[in-house]
């Protein structure tokens, strides 16, 4: 083995150190948190918010967080590895995250009384991790609620994509808003499921994941008619626009969760699956550049 041969062997197990720390420290979710709700501030012509940042780093610190705390019931041994050997280059990333939202938050234009819309979405996530009240040993918390993991993502992610950045702005909520957070619903449910599938072996069974409860094919045949719903309620939309690129985005979502299984790659979920809505916000910006 020639020196060149060592050195991009060296060269790529630290590219896939970065890569793996991008994806497991939950920047690339939250990058994907920022995009979904980078396209709420374009389409309803926001011209300036922090609102897609304040998600993205408020993603980072509470996914971690969740991480942390389910250390000790994962079952996913090489995630609990891979955490504990990483946990200093974590801690500077969310201490880091916090310094910026607090900057954010009191030294910005960012309007306060945005936070209150937050306050539900987050009350639900804190109180999925953490037991709302332990009777004889036993905890009980949101995730005791058969399959409401998935509901509860796909509620918060477009609760908070949505109305967050419209009523930070100030923006009146009318019946097409309400539509666009069920259609937004339907559509992030279809592409929780393939994260669903790939853990239907590790997930706790008390869980109750809808491939646990269904089975894998009929959580697809689920998440499929759930995208065709988000098709449909365009249809009572007053405002069209930008409809082609939604289509498209249901068709991308559909064939990732058709192509999910238990045996892919953590990279299928983790990387290609959270990217969509980064690909979603891709597709608007090109089309809003050809069209301008």
């Amino acid at each position: 083995m020639n020196i060149l041969t060592i050195t991009y062997i060296c060269n790529m197990q630290f590219l896939k150190k970065i890569f793996d720390f991008y994806i497991f420290s939950n920047i690339h979710v939250a990058v994907a948190g920022f995009c979904i709700t980078q396209i709420t501030v374009i389409n309803y012509g926001i011209q300036s918010s922090f609102a897609p940042l304040f998600v993205a780093l408020s993603i980072i610190i509470s996914y971690n967080f969740i991480r942390f705390y389910e250390l000790k019931t994962r079952r996913l041994k090489w995630l609990k590895d891979w955490f504990l050997k990483n946990i200093i280059g974590l801690l500077i990333l969310n201490v880091f995250s916090a310094i910026l939202l607090i900057v954010i938050t009191f030294f910005t234009s960012f309007n306060l009384k945005g936070l209150f819309v937050l306050i539900p979405f987050s009350i639900m996530t804190f109180f999925y991790v953490i037991p709302i009240f332990n009777v004889k040993n036993i905890e009980f918390s949101f995730r005791n609620f058969p399959s409401i993991k998935i509901f509860s993502i796909a509620f918060a992610w477009a609760g908070i994509s949505l109305f967050f950045p419209l009523y930070e702005a100030s923006i009146k909520f009318t019946f097409d808003i309400y539509l666009e957070f069920f259609q937004r619903f339907f559509l992030l449910i279809a592409i929780t499921l393939p994260f669903d599938i790939r853990d239907v072996k590790s997930d706790d069974k008390s869980l109750k994941t809808l491939p646990q409860v269904f089975g894998i094919k009929t959580a697809k045949i689920i998440g499929t008619i759930l995208l065709f719903l988000a098709l449909f309620i365009n249809l009572f939309k007053q405002v069209l626009n930008l409809s082609s690129i939604f289509i498209v985005i249901c068709i991308v979502t559909g064939m990732f969760l058709w192509f999910a299984s238990e045996k892919k790659s953590k990279y299928y979920a983790g990387f290609w699956v959270e990217s969509i809505p980064i690909l979603w916000l891709i597709l608007q910006l090109l089309f809003l550049y050809n069209f301008k």
